[in-house]
């Protein structure tokens, strides 16, 4: 039941995620063509100042809060759970409001300082103040949700959100667009706190409609263990602190390529626009191609955290390694393949999804990222959940250092963007190793020979891949083969998983979309 719920959770999150990005897919398109360049740069000046602050309020919460659930759960501590969660909204509470106020006070001082350098960004940053508190809150909400294992709240109140968070961007931004610039890219910015109120708003009906059984199970199975609220605060900052400090290296990542690609390929003998233009392959179209593709492995390793804490606290390492061993080959099964797909196919990737093969290169050598991005997250899901949440945050240091030489000494005249390209590739791939010597240092293991053969599949399917699309195009045409060759990659994939016994029949079972198919065939 567990090992369903786990699976469940993940699908249900993922199929969120998707979502979601189709949705802010939409939204760019249209705020592009409404505030052009200039517009578009405005409010980019001021959201990630909002990210940031969401990163250091509430990144790690969540996390924090469905580790500490889940273990009061598996010890049928119903009393403990509904203090936590009451501790930490109000906590929450009191820091986004701290943040939002904080935000409205430095908004000046943030264009007086030259840190934003168009100070008509100033109307945006302000427009985003509420919305920082809003989704401080709702940190708290989907933090108890997940430690109960209930993805559904979460991935409702997420395509919700945006959904809301969409339209009201570019209605406000088509309504303020006579008054100037400054103000539509202020009511664009603005987007986020309705979108956030109305997350908080689904959670908060979610949380209503379980409350009752809560509080009467809270009844019947009061605190077992007395602690205070410092005890409880201690444990939530213990592990929610280095997973903000590792969210707010995220930026930290993507800042050494913004700050030194572009000027090494200056370096290397390029001109200020090829360089720019290089970069632009890189950052805006190789990378969003991994974060796109990582959905379904950021989904599995949130399912995951509240899992192996339940499990870790019962003292189960069978049932620990048995969710690790599951989560690492669903991992291997999705990121592989996609990483041989982008690699083969990427030149016409690059045609299909921009409109120019140029990009081809950096999307090739992007491509291993993709796999160990993928391992990063599901890795770091784990170790959170057994509790060693300082533990991905070290590992991501080590891997910003890493990136750091390896983008000084790789981007030259000879590899160029390629270069960059690895250097991305050696950060998470240094991370992912990181944590799984942690994770064999804790005594799990993983079925490697079942991933061998997974590799074995992704590598044939790469070559039929080529072959068919080598035959398609000279037909059809490159968009159209890229098409045809995803699809006869696709099916020869499943095929040779088969042939290679990848996947037994109980764990075909026991995938969500698969079971309800059978149970729907014993009904009929």
């Amino acid at each position: 039941m567990a090992k369903d719920k786990f699976l469940h959770g993940a699908m249900i999150l993922t199929l969120a995620g998707l979502v979601v990005k189709i949705i802010g897919s939409v939204n760019r398109i249209l705020l592009s063509r409404l505030l052009g360049g200039e517009g578009i740069g405005l409010y980019q000046m001021a959201y990630p100042v909002y990210l940031l602050l969401l990163a250091i309020s509430s990144a790690g919460i969540p996390v924090a809060i469905s580790i500490v659930v889940s273990r009061y759960l598996a010890k049928d501590d119903m009393g403990n759970v509904r203090r936590v969660f009451h501790l930490s909204l109000r906590l929450m509470s009191l820091l986004g409001l701290g943040l939002a106020l904080a935000l409205v006070l430095a908004a000046g001082w943030l264009v007086d300082s030259g840190i934003i350098k168009d100070g008509r960004a100033y109307y945006s940053l302000v427009a985003l103040a509420p919305a920082v508190f809003f989704g401080t809150v709702l940190a708290s909400f989907r933090g108890l949700f997940q430690g109960h294992q209930l993805m559904t709240p979460p991935a409702v109140s997420q395509i919700l959100e945006q959904f809301i968070r969409v339209v009201t961007m570019v209605v406000l931004a088509y309504v303020l667009l006579p008054y100037g610039l400054e103000y539509a890219a202020a009511g664009a910015a603005f987007g986020a706190v309705p979108g956030s109120l109305m997350g908080m708003v689904v959670l908060g009906c979610f949380y209503r409609y379980y409350r009752k059984r809560w509080l009467a199970e809270a009844e019947l199975k009061p605190c077992k263990e007395e602690l205070s609220s410092t005890q409880h605060v201690k444990e939530l900052l213990l592990l929610a602190l280095p997973v903000s400090c590792a969210n707010v290296l995220v930026p930290v990542t993507n800042s050494i390529d913004v700050l030194l690609v572009p000027g090494y390929l200056i370096d290397s003998g390029f001109t200020v626009e090829q360089a720019t233009t290089l970069f632009g392959y890189l950052a805006g179209m190789a990378q969003p191609l991994l974060l796109l593709a990582t959905i379904p492995t950021m989904s599995l390793a949130t399912s995951l955290v509240p899992a192996i804490a339940e499990a870790y606290t019962l003292k189960r390492p069978d049932i620990i390694e048995a969710k690790a061993s599951t989560a690492m080959k669903l991992c291997c099964l999705i990121t592989v393949p996609a990483a041989v797909g982008m690699a083969v196919l990427a030149e016409p990737i690059s045609l299909l999804l921009y409109g120019t093969a140029k990009a081809g290169t950096a999307i090739m050598h992007s491509a291993p990222s993709l796999c160990f991005l993928g391992l990063h997250q599901v890795t770091t899901g784990m170790l959170q959940g057994m509790g060693h949440s300082n533990l991905p945050m070290l590992h991501m240091l080590c891997g910003i250092i890493a990136k750091l030489f390896a983008v000084c000494h790789l981007t030259n005249a000879s590899l160029n963007i390629a270069g960059a390209a690895w250097a991305t590739n050696i950060n998470f791939g240094l991370t992912a190793l990181l944590n799984i010597l942690a994770l064999r240092y804790y005594k799990i293991s993983f079925h490697w020979y079942n991933i061998i053969k997974i590799i074995v599949a992704a590598a044939l399917m790469g070559v039929v891949a080529c072959w068919s699309h080598g035959l398609l195009a000279a037909k059809i045409g490159m968009v159209l083969a890229a098409i045809g060759a995803m699809l006869i990659a696709a099916l020869s994939y499943a095929v040779l998983l088969c042939a290679l016994r990848v996947l037994t029949k109980q764990e075909l079972a026991q995938l969500p979309l698969v079971k309800k198919f059978v149970q729907k065939r014993k009904k009929a």
